[in-house]
Protein backbone atom coordinates (compact mmCIF):
# COMPACT_ATOMS: atom_id res chain seq x y z
CA UNK A 1 0.00 0.00 0.00
CA UNK A 2 2.55 2.53 0.81
CA UNK A 3 4.48 2.05 -2.62
CA UNK A 4 1.24 2.79 -4.37
CA UNK A 5 1.02 6.23 -2.25
CA UNK A 6 4.45 7.10 -3.41
CA UNK A 7 3.84 6.00 -6.68
CA UNK A 8 0.94 8.29 -6.69
CA UNK A 9 2.96 11.35 -5.66
CA UNK A 10 5.56 10.69 -7.66
CA UNK A 11 3.02 10.83 -10.75
CA UNK A 12 1.66 13.84 -9.55
CA UNK A 13 4.80 15.52 -8.92
CA UNK A 14 5.76 14.80 -12.31
CA UNK A 15 2.50 16.20 -14.34
CA UNK A 16 2.74 18.88 -11.83
CA UNK A 17 6.58 19.62 -12.58
CA UNK A 18 6.24 21.83 -15.85
CA UNK A 19 3.35 23.57 -14.44
CA UNK A 20 4.81 24.65 -12.00
CA UNK A 21 8.33 25.91 -14.16
CA UNK A 22 5.98 27.83 -16.05
CA UNK A 23 4.61 29.90 -13.38
CA UNK A 24 8.33 30.36 -12.05
CA UNK A 25 9.48 31.38 -15.53
CA UNK A 26 6.49 33.68 -15.71
CA UNK A 27 6.83 35.62 -12.78
CA UNK A 28 11.02 35.82 -12.93
CA UNK A 29 11.12 36.01 -16.56
CA UNK A 30 13.67 33.27 -18.83
CA UNK A 31 17.29 32.54 -18.38
CA UNK A 32 19.26 34.81 -20.81
CA UNK A 33 19.90 32.93 -23.64
CA UNK A 34 22.47 33.01 -26.01
CA UNK A 35 21.88 36.41 -27.75
CA UNK A 36 21.85 38.21 -24.33
CA UNK A 37 25.49 36.83 -23.14
CA UNK A 38 27.22 37.40 -26.69
CA UNK A 39 26.04 40.95 -26.73
CA UNK A 40 27.57 43.44 -24.79
CA UNK A 41 26.32 44.19 -21.34
CA UNK A 42 27.91 47.95 -21.24
CA UNK A 43 25.02 50.20 -22.06
CA UNK A 44 25.53 53.77 -22.40
CA UNK A 45 23.38 56.48 -19.91
CA UNK A 46 22.29 58.00 -23.16
CA UNK A 47 20.29 55.34 -24.45
CA UNK A 48 16.57 56.45 -24.23
CA UNK A 49 14.03 53.67 -23.54
CA UNK A 50 17.01 51.14 -22.22
CA UNK A 51 16.28 49.78 -18.13
CA UNK A 52 19.54 50.51 -17.39
CA UNK A 53 19.64 54.04 -18.49
CA UNK A 54 18.91 55.55 -15.27
CA UNK A 55 20.00 52.98 -11.99
CA UNK A 56 19.31 54.30 -8.71
CA UNK A 57 22.61 54.83 -6.89
CA UNK A 58 22.87 53.38 -3.60
CA UNK A 59 26.29 52.18 -2.99
CA UNK A 60 29.90 54.08 -3.72
CA UNK A 61 32.09 50.85 -4.07
CA UNK A 62 31.67 48.90 -0.48
CA UNK A 63 29.23 46.01 -0.19
CA UNK A 64 26.32 43.95 -1.68
CA UNK A 65 24.85 41.61 0.07
CA UNK A 66 23.36 38.45 -1.50
CA UNK A 67 19.85 37.26 0.57
CA UNK A 68 18.19 34.39 -0.57
CA UNK A 69 17.18 35.02 -3.85
CA UNK A 70 17.88 39.12 -4.38
CA UNK A 71 21.19 41.22 -4.21
CA UNK A 72 20.95 44.36 -1.78
CA UNK A 73 21.21 46.70 -3.33
CA UNK A 74 20.80 45.23 -6.29
CA UNK A 75 21.78 48.39 -8.62
CA UNK A 76 25.01 50.46 -7.35
CA UNK A 77 27.23 52.92 -8.45
CA UNK A 78 31.38 52.51 -8.18
CA UNK A 79 34.37 53.73 -8.99
CA UNK A 80 36.85 52.50 -12.55
CA UNK A 81 38.55 50.33 -10.52
CA UNK A 82 36.93 49.88 -7.38
CA UNK A 83 36.70 46.79 -4.85
CA UNK A 84 33.30 46.07 -4.21
CA UNK A 85 32.38 42.79 -1.73
CA UNK A 86 30.22 40.52 -2.00
CA UNK A 87 28.98 39.11 1.34
CA UNK A 88 26.34 35.90 0.78
CA UNK A 89 23.42 36.36 3.93
CA UNK A 90 21.52 33.87 2.07
CA UNK A 91 20.71 30.04 2.57
CA UNK A 92 22.73 29.12 -0.65
CA UNK A 93 25.27 29.01 -3.06
CA UNK A 94 25.30 32.92 -5.39
CA UNK A 95 27.16 34.30 -7.92
CA UNK A 96 27.72 38.03 -9.02
CA UNK A 97 28.25 37.59 -12.34
CA UNK A 98 28.65 40.49 -15.54
CA UNK A 99 26.39 39.29 -18.24
CA UNK A 100 29.16 40.21 -20.80
CA UNK A 101 32.02 38.14 -18.37
CA UNK A 102 33.90 41.18 -17.17
CA UNK A 103 33.63 40.18 -13.86
CA UNK A 104 32.60 37.35 -11.77
CA UNK A 105 32.71 36.60 -8.31
CA UNK A 106 32.62 32.45 -8.99
CA UNK A 107 30.27 30.43 -6.76
CA UNK A 108 30.01 32.59 -2.66
CA UNK A 109 29.13 29.87 -0.04
CA UNK A 110 26.38 30.85 2.85
CA UNK A 111 28.05 32.96 5.10
CA UNK A 112 31.02 33.72 2.75
CA UNK A 113 32.91 36.98 0.93
CA UNK A 114 33.97 37.36 -2.20
CA UNK A 115 35.18 40.57 -4.23
CA UNK A 116 35.37 41.77 -7.40
CA UNK A 117 37.45 44.86 -9.55
CA UNK A 118 34.64 47.28 -10.98
CA UNK A 119 35.65 47.42 -14.99
CA UNK A 120 37.86 50.51 -15.82
CA UNK A 121 35.52 51.07 -18.66
CA UNK A 122 32.34 53.42 -17.47
CA UNK A 123 29.01 52.19 -18.46
CA UNK A 124 26.30 50.28 -17.15
CA UNK A 125 27.30 46.69 -16.45
CA UNK A 126 24.16 44.11 -16.13
CA UNK A 127 25.22 41.38 -13.53
CA UNK A 128 23.45 38.02 -12.22
CA UNK A 129 23.69 35.27 -10.31
CA UNK A 130 24.86 32.87 -12.36
CA UNK A 131 22.78 30.19 -10.19
CA UNK A 132 19.82 31.99 -10.13
CA UNK A 133 19.31 33.95 -13.17
CA UNK A 134 16.30 35.83 -11.74
CA UNK A 135 18.77 37.56 -9.61
CA UNK A 136 19.70 40.45 -11.81
CA UNK A 137 21.50 43.93 -11.06
CA UNK A 138 23.21 46.90 -12.28
CA UNK A 139 26.79 47.85 -11.51
CA UNK A 140 27.31 52.07 -13.08
CA UNK A 141 31.13 52.68 -13.57
CA UNK A 142 31.06 56.67 -13.35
Amino acid sequence: MRSRVWAVALALLLAAGPVLTGCVSALVGPAPGPEETSSPAVVSPSVANSPVASPSPSVAAGTVAARDFSFEPADFTASPGATVTVTNTGTTAHTLTAQDGTFDTGPIAPGATAMVTAPSQPGAYAYLCSFHHFMRGILTVS
